[in-house]
C-alpha cells in the first residue's frame, strides 16, 4: 500500500496556502470514455491538480476504461470518489475512504469499510481516510436518497464544525463537505469559514459550485480545495477560470 503521496501534498499546500483544484466525472454520465478526451487535455493544459472518479451509483461498465484514459493521456491524479464497494479499482492512485459522519448509517460509517479493508491493505492504491459530510442544497440529492441519511442543515454552520471537529478528533485526515452532485445551491461561505477554522486538516468543498465567483468565494472562505463535475459537463471552460484562481494562490497565497 502507498504511502501519503497526496495526502502529504494536501497538507503541504494548506500549510502555505495554496489551494487545489478536482475535476470529479461520474461514469454514469459519459456514454463511451472516448468522450472524456478534451476534457483530460483540458485538464492538463490547465494544471488541474485531481480527478475524482465516482458517484453515488454508478451503474455503468466505463469507470475502468476512464481511469486509462486518464493515465494514458495526462499525468494527473486519479482519485477513486466510491458510492459503494462496487467502485474500487486499482489502477487508480488513491481513494477517498469515505465516512458518511453527517449521518447515522452504520453501513456507511465503517460497514462496508471493514469489508473492504483486506483488499485495500493489499493494494497500492494511496488510502484518503476521510470524514464524508452532506450538507443540505435545500432540495432531496440522489447522494442523500443513495445513503439513507439526513444532511446537516445548511444553516447550522456550529453542528457542522462540531462534527468535522469530532471526525479530526478521530483520526480522520481530510474533512469532505458536499451538497451532492447537481445541487442547485452551493455551501455557504459562512459554514465553509466556520468548519475551516475550527479545523487543522485540509478541507475539500463539492457540490453546487458553477461558476467561477462560487469557486473563488469558497476558497476565500476557507476550503482547501474544491471539486466540480457538474458544472463542468454543463460549461467545460469553467476549468480555465477556476485553474486561474488556484494559480494565482499558489503565486501569492499568503497574501490573497
Amino acid at each position: 500500500m502507498q504511502k501519503s503521496k497526496i495526502l502529504k501534498l494536501l497538507y503541504r499546500k494548506k500549510r502555505i496556502g495554496q489551494k487545489s483544484f478536482a475535476i470529479l466525472i461520474d461514469p454514469d454520465k459519459v456514454e463511451k470514455p472516448e468522450s472524456c478526451l478534451r476534457l483530460i487535455e483540458m485538464a492538463a493544459e490547465n494544471q488541474v491538480d485531481f480527478f475524482f472518479v465516482g458517484g453515488s451509483l454508478v451503474t455503468s461498465d466505463s469507470q475502468a476504461g476512464i481511469i486509462d484514459l486518464i493515465q494514458n493521456n495526462c499525468d494527473i491524479p486519479v482519485i477513486l470518489f466510491p458510492g459503494s464497494l462496487m467502485q474500487l479499482n486499482f489502477s487508480a492512485d488513491a481513494l477517498l475512504f469515505l465516512s458518511l459522519v453527517s449521518g447515522r448509517n452504520p453501513d456507511l460509517l465503517i460497514g462496508q469499510h471493514v469489508q473492504a479493508a483486506p483488499l485495500l491493505k493489499k493494494s497500492a492504491l494511496e488510502i484518503l481516510p476521510t470524514a464524508y459530510m452532506l450538507i443540505d442544497p435545500g432540495h432531496p440529492t440522489s447522494v442523500s436518497y443513495m445513503s439513507q441519511t439526513a444532511p446537516i442543515p445548511k444553516d447550522k454552520p456550529s453542528l457542522a464544525a462540531s462534527t468535522a471537529q469530532a471526525a479530526e478528533l478521530l483520526g480522520m485526515k481530510l474533512v469532505y463537505m458536499d451538497a451532492g452532485s447537481g445541487a442547485k445551491e452551493n455551501i455557504s461561505e459562512e459554514m465553509i469559514h466556520t468548519v475551516s477554522k475550527s479545523l487543522d486538516i485540509p478541507l475539500i468543498i463539492g457540490g453546487g459550485i458553477n461558476s467561477i465567483e462560487k469557486a473563488e468565494k469558497a476558497f476565500k472562505a476557507g476550503a482547501d480545495l474544491i471539486v466540480i463535475g457538474n458544472g463542468i459537463e454543463k460549461n467545460p471552460n469553467l476549468i480555465i477560470g477556476v485553474s486561474n484562481i488556484v494559480h494565482y494562490w499558489k503565486n501569492s497565497p499568503l497574501n490573497v
